[in-house]
């Protein structure tokens, strides 16, 4: 039974090791997109790191148990829902890319643009309407081209808010 178990166990740890080859780097660079840590050097996003280990120890608490769903979508979701839940612990950022935009904006534009998340499903991972994700990321567009001045941030002193 033991020899089972143990068998079992390290199939397991190679199927996440071997996803995690794969993955680890764009789900890095869709979490320093979100943290809008500065995308070099490397290792210059350690919030970006810390919130996907949390992410993949969360998927890899739930290996056994996603047989049909995709590891990707479920750590990329994980992700998106940690950054949301933990977005006052990502204070305004020096140097990235998505500097100008809200938590909220650089959400919608990294799940809608870079990751190719359908409305639908980022509404619903959102709980906001498919009409306010559309409106949220044709702003956050706007203003990542120049043509819209960056949302004010909103929230108590040293605790962004999220822009509504």
């Amino acid at each position: 039974m033991r020899e089972r178990q143990s068998g079992r166990e390290r199939r397991r740890a190679q199927e996440f090791e071997t996803f995690v080859a794969g993955a680890a780097g764009r789900l890095l660079h869709t979490a320093t997109l979100l943290t809008a840590e500065p995308l070099r050097p490397p290792g210059a996003n350690p919030r970006a790191q810390r919130l996907l280990t949390a992410a993949l120890a969360h998927t890899y608490a739930q290996w056994e148990w996603l047989r049909d769903e995709d590891p990707y979508d479920r750590t990329r979701r994980e992700l998106a829902v940690r950054f949301s839940h933990e977005v006052w612990r990502h204070r305004r950022p020096r140097g990235g890319l998505l500097d100008p935009l809200t938590p909220q904006e650089r959400l919608v534009l990294v799940l809608r643009l870079y990751e190719g998340v359908a409305e639908e499903q980022v509404s619903a991972l959102l709980g906001l309407p498919v009409e306010r994700v559309r409106a949220i990321c044709n702003r956050s567009v706007a203003t990542m081209r120049g043509t819209r001045r960056p949302t004010e941030r909103r929230g108590a002193p040293g605790r962004p808010g999220v822009a509504r």
